[in-house]
C-alpha cells in the first residue's frame, strides 16, 4: 500500500518593520542590535514607527542618548526617556512596556547581553501585548562589541564605515530565525547596498 504523498506548505513570512527589502525586523519579538553604531540603527526603527518610542537606559551611562543629534534621525519629542539603576529593573521596564502593548518600539540599552530566561520572559511579554491589545511592539536590546544575547529573534551589529568624507555604515545580520546572515553597506543617503559577508570566526558567538 503507498503512502500519501506530502504536501508542501509555504508560511507566510511574519509581520514585519522593514527598513530596507532584506533587513527586516519581526513584529512581536525582541531583537539585538550590536556594534557602535547600535543607536543610529535603533533610531532608524524609531524613524519607521508611529507614535511614542520608549527609550530605556542606565541612570549612571556617561554617553546618554543627546536628542539633538537624535533629532537627524527621528523626533526627539516622540521619545519617552526612562532610566534605571540595575540591569534587572532596565529588563523588567522593558518586560513592562513590551506587555503594555501601547508603544509600536521599545528600546533598552545594557551594558552586556543578558541570559537566556530574561529573553524568554521579554518575547514572553511581546506576545502577549500583540494579544491583548493588537498593536505588535517590537523590543530591541542594544549591546555592546558582537553582542551574543541567546533566544533573541534577531541579531543585527552596525558599525560606523565611513570612507573619506562619505558617511556610511556597515550592516550585518549575524542571526536571524528565518534569514541568512547577510551583510550591506548603508550610504549616507541612506540606500543599503549588498557587502561580502565574513567567514565565522573559530569560537565566534553562537548562533
Amino acid at each position: 500500500m503507498s503512502l500519501p504523498r506530502l504536501a508542501r506548505r509555504h508560511h507566510d513570512a511574519p509581520p514585519a518593520l522593514t527598513l530596507w527589502s532584506e533587513v527586516a525586523f519581526p513584529l512581536a519579538r525582541v531583537h539585538e542590535i550590536c556594534g557602535r553604531a547600535r543607536r543610529t540603527l535603533a533610531l532608524r526603527l524609531a524613524a519607521a514607527t508611529e507614535g511614542t518610542i520608549l527609550w530605556i537606559a542606565p541612570a549612571h551611562a556617561r554617553d546618554p542618548l543627546n536628542p539633538d543629534g537624535a533629532a537627524v534621525l527621528c523626533d526627539p519629542g516622540r521619545v519617552l526617556f526612562v532610566t534605571a539603576r540595575r540591569t534587572e529593573d532596565l529588563l523588567w521596564a522593558l518586560e513592562e512596556s513590551l506587555r503594555a502593548g501601547v508603544a509600536p518600539l521599545a528600546v533598552a540599552e545594557l551594558t552586556e547581553p543578558p541570559g537566556l530566561t530574561p529573553i524568554r520572559r521579554l518575547q514572553l511579554a511581546a506576545e502577549a501585548g500583540a494579544a491583548a491589545h493588537g498593536l505588535r511592539p517590537l523590543g530591541v536590546i542594544l549591546t555592546p562589541g558582537a553582542g551574543g544575547a541567546p533566544g533573541v529573534e534577531t541579531r543585527t551589529r552596525m558599525e560606523p564605515d565611513h570612507a573619506g568624507d562619505a558617511e556610511g555604515w556597515r550592516l550585518e545580520r549575524l542571526r536571524a530565525r528565518m534569514a541568512p546572515p547577510r551583510a550591506w553597506r548603508i550610504d549616507g543617503e541612506g540606500v543599503a547596498h549588498p557587502a561580502a559577508v565574513p567567514e565565522p570566526e573559530p569560537g565566534g558567538v553562537p548562533a
